[in-house]
């Protein structure tokens, strides 16, 4: 695609947007849903069940969502023979001013990625509010702000947002805006299934609230049957939020696995892939693989609740432990979709502010991988309790405990990056540093859970919900953090406030650590789950908890100050603020179009720090490369 001058097009109310998109749908679910649905409509007349209805009229309101957006426009242009023109494609690719394109589909895998940001951030802060809710009623040992049945809802709708939220907290901004950079790609392989990606990411949050206005659902974040079988209708919101969100991971990981085998630049050889690279590449097989095993499951749970198939109600023939296999077989690889990505990142950063190549670069790559393999292989220490076959216990004991030993390696890589390095203490750094003693709790803790005497105590205790959160929380969300502080310079060309950017990490640090070793420590005292009374004697407990849980859930707002800071007023930096060495500092700040101005020829590795003698950087363009640089590209 040739690159022209910005196009210009006028901007109306029914231009195809999100907000547009999202009203046609709206009126599309209301009109199936109250006008040919319930109260006598016709659908009624043919025997429809409330279920039957409700997920019919989700289904129509996602295609019309997804039709005002564009995505059937040009497939039907195609089979009949048309094509878009250069204004169009232009268009489509967000060569337009303003700040319109960022609310209408697009297929500029930058704009995506900045789409991707900020909706991450708004489900957090979604899905953080609800955790706040939840902390204030357990801050007396009775329930006194909701009802039991509005506190499940809370939990619920927390979880299940947090889990969407998490599973492209990484692969959604720095995977699609960076990883094309990153390899010296033009763009990525399929542009159309990647806008899919981000809208139906997207439009699976909104779903998910819609849960409130049907009584919301009791079942947390797994969806258990029989249980959900017979849930208020709000588990069917549950169902097609948790599916799209699927849905999303599935053609997220297609794109960017084709992406990264495909359409590397000259030179950019697998050696020369940076750890961020290779950790998204081993997240996205993963949700290739596992999401389809999720999306195959709750489609169970919706023919049980629509057409009473009976598929998990032991009363009918059916096993509630099919669907406890069949949703842990996705779980568990769901748990490093989140946390891998976020290995990459804190990798990468500690080796520019170590001034470092990365220690052990190889063996981490590997180990990533191996993470990956073995996740396969530990579902059932979920169901220790559950009394299902008891002779498997020791084999996934054993395989749950094997998962540390690439994790280690992980640890291990850090720490050499580290060892005598020229340690710079950025804001990126912090969050980094951060990453590791957080994510060493959650596995420390974790080793306890796979054993299977311990695991049966401590089984949906609050000490379970801590692992969780150091895992996914401590580790995710703080390589999150670092890597917004550490790429924004790099898609606004302005640095955050620095006395901003350390409030915001020492109250989320001290507010993480404080709410959930506190957590622990009352699952250990015998607190469970997912309910909002407990005995007197854990009201000093639960009370600390919820306060630090405040001062955590306070830490955002200097962030957000910050965010706003950085990109309108800060400080304008240069192309390469922190003089690192991977592909994405080595174009314009903003990218062009196509990323590069002519495409790359890449004569070394991104870790080449302090190596003696110099070698030359990671990037040279076509005409600047020596004869030697070009034999290096070669490889």
């Amino acid at each position: 695609m040739a690159v022209a001058a910005p196009v210009e097009r006028r901007s109306t109310l029914f231009t195809s947007n999100v907000f547009t998109a999202l009203l046609v749908a709206v009126l599309g679910f209301l009109f199936i849903e109250y006008v040919i649905g319930r109260g006598g409509g016709p659908l009624w007349a043919f025997g429809l069940s409330p279920n039957s209805t409700l997920l019919l009229a989700y289904i129509v309101g996602v295609l019309l969502y997804l039709a005002v957006l564009g995505f059937f426009t040009y497939p039907f242009k195609w089979i009949l023979g048309g094509d878009e023109t250069q204004e169009e494609r232009l268009y489509r690719y967000g060569a337009v001013p303003g700040i319109g394109k960022y609310f209408r589909l697009t297929l500029d895998h930058k704009i995506i990625g900045a789409q991707y940001l900020f909706t991450v951030l708004l489900f957090f802060c979604v899905g953080g509010f609800n955790a706040m809710l939840i902390r204030l009623e357990l801050t007396g040992s009775n329930a006194h702000y909701f009802s039991p049945q509005t506190y499940l809802t809370l939990v619920g709708e927390h979880s299940v947002m947090m889990l969407i939220m998490a599973s492209s907290i990484i692969i959604g901004p720095f995977g699609n805006y960076f990883v094309p950079l990153m390899i010296g790609a033009k763009r990525m392989a399929y542009p159309r299934i990647e806008a899919l990606s981000f809208w139906l990411f997207l439009l699976s949050g909104l779903v998910l609230l819609t849960a409130i206005f049907y009584d919301g659902f009791p079942t947390g974040w797994t969806g258990y049957a029989p249980l959900a079988d017979q849930a208020h209708l709000g588990m069917d919101a549950y169902l097609v939020a948790f599916g799209l969100a699927g849905t999303s991971m599935i053609v997220s990981g297609i794109n960017i696995v084709a992406t990264v085998l495909l359409m590397r630049a000259p030179g950019v050889i697998w050696t020369r892939i940076n750890a961020t690279t290779w950790a998204v590449v081993v997240a996205s097989i993963l949700a290739w693989l596992a999401a389809p095993i999720l999306i195959g499951v709750l489609t169970m749970v919706g023919f049980d609740r629509a057409f009473e198939t009976g598929l998990f109600v032991p009363a009918w023939g059916g096993s509630a432990f099919l669907y406890e296999n069949l949703f842990w077989t996705f779980g568990h690889p769901e748990v490093y979709i989140l946390a891998v990505p976020a290995f990459g990142v804190v990798l990468d950063i500690l080796s520019v502010f170590s001034r470092k190549p990365l220690f052990g670069y190889r063996a981490a790559v590997v180990s990533m991988f191996g993470i990956g393999l073995l996740s396969w292989f530990v579902w059932q220490h979920h169901l220790f309790v559950s009394g299902l076959t008891p002779g498997l216990r020791p084999f996934f004991m054993f395989s749950t405990e094997m998962i540390s030993f690439p994790t280690g390696i992980i640890f291990l890589s850090a720490l050499g990056t580290l060892f005598l390095g020229k340690v710079r203490f950025t804001l990126p750094m912090l969050f980094a540093l951060a990453f590791f003693p957080n994510f060493l709790l959650g596995g420390i803790s974790g080793v306890f859970l796979s054993d299977v005497p311990a695991d049966i105590q401590l089984h949906g205790s609050y000490f379970v919900q801590a692992h969780f959160h150091f895992v996914l929380m401590g580790g995710t969300l703080f390589a999150f953090f670092a890597g917004v502080y550490y790429w924004l310079p790099k898609w606004t060309g302005r640095q955050f406030n620095d006395l901003l950017g350390k409030i915001h990490f020492w109250t989320m640090f001290l507010g993480f650590n404080g709410t959930f070793i506190t957590l622990a420590v009352v699952g250990l005292l015998g607190m469970p789950r997912r309910v909002p009374y407990y005995p007197p004697y854990l009201h000093t407990t639960n009370f600390i908890a919820s306060v630090f849980a405040f001062i955590l859930g306070a830490s955002i707002f200097p962030f957000l100050a910050n965010l706003v800071y950085g990109i309108v007023w800060g400080k304008q930096v240069n192309e390469n603020p922190w003089q690192a060495r991977s592909l994405e500092w080595q174009t314009t700040t903003p990218p062009p179009i196509e990323n590069f101005d002519e495409i790359p020829q890449v004569v070394a590795g991104p870790y080449d720090y302090g190596v003696v003698p110099s070698r030359p950087m990671a990037i040279l363009r076509p005409s600047q490369v020596t004869a030697a640089g070009a034999t290096a590209g070669a490889e």
